[in-house]
């Protein structure tokens, strides 16, 4: 599938990338028709699991103060297949939850709890795909607000251009740019770019600098941070930001020491590029889908074990669709990840439809979070097959 085909539907939560029941598509093949049979019962079992997850209030799970993760059940029931949950009450209560959190500074989230970019991001995404001609005002402050957060002229050059949790109730770990934040926020600025289409003078992202930060959490002998390394097992990958890596460091031979490149980043990076519209023949792409052809796994979230497990599932999903992959070699043998990806999480469904992961780190203990990347990700995969 071409990357600009991909961006229309997947990424464009402001139109569904799917029909109403009566003319649920074909899949696009036959004879996998059985099988999307038993996706679309996965994913009709984790959402009727997740419906029964909201609140008196209306957000859904316990960590009722990062409108965030109401906003990512809310944009798993715009996007399933036949349509059937997209306009129902429950749905809309759900969103006038999220409006409840607009700040007078245009963003979306909680003064208490913060991570002011990722909510706001977030909630751009959930609140675009509503649909609601009363949201475009808001809509328009909020992506303004996450365009105001890219970072420039700051103490450390090689974090400008990228995007961070926010100012606002970051802890100074979170208080600088990083690759997962700006994945989410240039989805969420790509996805909402025609609401500034017919407004000359608005200011947009500085795409160009996005993209220098992008390639400064690459590992790639281009990228001159004192860091990087083109060593066989790293190039081409990503760490979380310039000089650090949720995975920490490897000795190479010779002594040297290099930041260790990992999965879910390194799809966040691919996703970067793509999002920034860098072009699939860019050494920096080309180079970050080999690393990604060369550490694909399902067993784990490479360099993490199973920390991010599922959040990497799901970007593997978003990743390789957006970049028109549909085969991976696995001992030498091409496999259809996409088939291998949807029996995986089928497995490891729990029976009431939710799905856990029993390492805590990134909240994945948490099941309304976890189970939300699932749906997403089967709705993903629902669509390819």
């Amino acid at each position: 599938m071409k990357r600009r085909q991909f961006l229309a539907t997947t990424i464009a939560f402001g139109a569904s990338a799917f029909t109403r029941a009566a003319d649920e598509p074909l899949p696009r093949d036959g004879k996998n028709l059985s099988f999307r049979n038993e996706i679309r019962d996965s994913l009709n079992r984790s959402l009727v699991w997740l419906r029964a997850q909201q609140n008196a209030d209306c957000s859904f799970g316990k960590d009722t103060l990062h409108p965030a993760l109401t906003a990512l059940p809310l944009i798993a029931f715009q996007r399933e297949p036949t349509g059937r949950f997209a306009k129902e009450e429950f749905v809309a209560k759900g969103y006038a939850y999220l409006r409840g959190f607009t700040q007078p500074d245009g963003g979306i989230y909680s003064k208490e709890n913060g991570l002011a970019n990722y909510n706001t991001s977030v909630c751009l995404l959930a609140l675009v795909g509503a649909n609601e001609p009363k949201d475009l005002d808001t809509l328009v402050k909020a992506r303004a607000y996450v365009v105001g957060q890219q970072a420039a002229g700051m103490a450390k050059p090689e974090t400008d251009g990228g995007i961070g949790y926010g100012s606002i109730g970051a802890s100074p770990k979170r208080g600088h740019p990083d690759l997962d934040n700006t994945v989410v926020a240039l989805e969420a600025l790509r996805a909402t770019k025609h609401l500034i289409a017919d407004k000359p003078g608005t200011k947009d992202l500085n795409w160009n600098a996005a993209i220098d930060f992008v390639a400064r959490c690459q590992n790639l002998p281009s990228n001159k941070q004192p860091w990087a390394s083109g060593d066989a097992d790293n190039k081409g990958g990503f760490i979380y930001y310039p000089g650090f890596s949720n995975a920490g460091e490897v000795t190479l031979e010779g002594g040297g020491k290099a930041l260790r490149s990992y999965g879910s980043m390194s799809y966040a990076g691919l996703l970067s590029f793509i999002y920034a519209d860098v072009k699939s023949d860019d050494p920096r792409v080309t180079a970050a889908v080999a690393w990604l052809r060369k550490h694909y796994t399902l067993d784990e979230n490479p360099g993490l074990e199973k920390s991010g497990y599922f959040y990497y599932l799901h970007l593997m999903a978003k990743g390789l669709t957006a970049a028109g992959i549909t085969e991976l070699e696995v001992g030498g043998k091409k496999s259809d990840w996409r088939l291998a990806l949807a029996e995986r999480l089928m497995k490891l469904q729990q029976q009431d439809g939710s799905w856990l992961n029993d390492t805590a780190r990134w909240k994945e203990n948490n099941p309304v979070l976890v189970t939300t990347y699932c749906a997403l990700t089967l709705e993903i995969l629902y669509a390819q097959l």
